[in-house]
């Protein structure tokens, strides 16, 4: 086996354990915003809640239904969003949208954690929106948020 296989093999169980059990999964008590969001190119949806405090995302949760990579970004999304300041959130956005759209540099960037397993979208465009479904959502609810 190569060492591209390899790690592409490693990527595919991230990806895939993210997508069946994902912690994030599910319904918050009492949310400060909920999002629905919709891919209308593939019929991917999200609905995220999330609830933050003191300007820092203190909980997220997600439900919804689509494709390995929407659900999975969605998860890993959550994973770093928590605890984080919208600041800080919008870096890790801006991380990940450049590695998925071929940044090489970010794709290695240790700094986007599991997130890195989604590298390979680059080379699938039409799936660049399946990965930010979550992202988009997240970005919503802060306007959302913000609009109060």
């Amino acid at each position: 086996m190569t060492e591209r296989s390899a790690l592409e093999t490693v990527y595919q169980e991230v990806i895939l354990k993210h997508y069946r059990s994902s912690k994030f999964r599910g319904e918050l008590p009492e949310p400060d915003a909920v999002v629905p969001m919709r891919n209308p190119v593939c019929g991917d949806d999200i609905l995220l809640q999330v609830q933050v405090r003191e300007g820092k995302i203190q909980d997220i949760r997600f439900s919804g239904h689509g494709c390995a990579i929407s659900q999975a970004a969605a998860s890993m999304m959550s994973e770093h969003a928590v605890g984080k300041s919208w600041n800080e959130v919008h870096a890790v956005a801006a991380r990940f949208r450049e590695m998925l759209h071929g940044d090489k540099a970010a794709a290695r960037d240790r700094a986007l954690g599991d997130m890195r397993a989604l590298s390979g979208v680059s080379r699938l465009p039409r799936r660049v929106k399946c990965a930010m479904l979550g992202w988009d959502a997240l970005e919503e609810a802060e306007k959302k948020l913000a609009a109060e």
